[in-house]
């Protein structure tokens, strides 16, 4: 089952550096990286707020488990965001191509 996996980075070299990674590993079809978005949330006792990049993993549930142990040691964050959404439809041929980039 296909999934997107949402993914907050700290700046763009960094989430270059995890999108190139995960495509290069075949973890990901693909990754988007939305610039700029500011992220408002709790963290250790006080409300933060940071600028950071949007990373957009096309992916399949089948490797999720690995792409989210690697996510995790690429990234600086102590607790990344890792949320995947599963993908009720879409277009066929693109979501072929991602079995078929993944080697599924």
């Amino acid at each position: 089952m296909e999934i997107v996996v949402f993914v907050t980075a700290p700046d763009q070299d960094t989430a270059e550096h995890i999108a190139e990674t995960l495509v290069k590993e075949k973890l990901a079809a693909c990754c988007n990286l939305v610039p700029n978005i500011k992220s408002i949330y709790y963290w250790e006792g006080q409300i933060q707020k940071d600028h950071e990049i949007l990373m957009l993993i096309k992916t399949d549930r089948e490797v999720f488990s690995k792409l989210e142990a690697r996510i995790k040691e690429l990234h600086p964050y102590q607790v990344p965001e890792i949320i995947s959404v599963q993908l009720d439809q879409g277009n066929s041929d693109y979501l072929k191509w991602i079995h078929e980039v993944l080697n599924l």
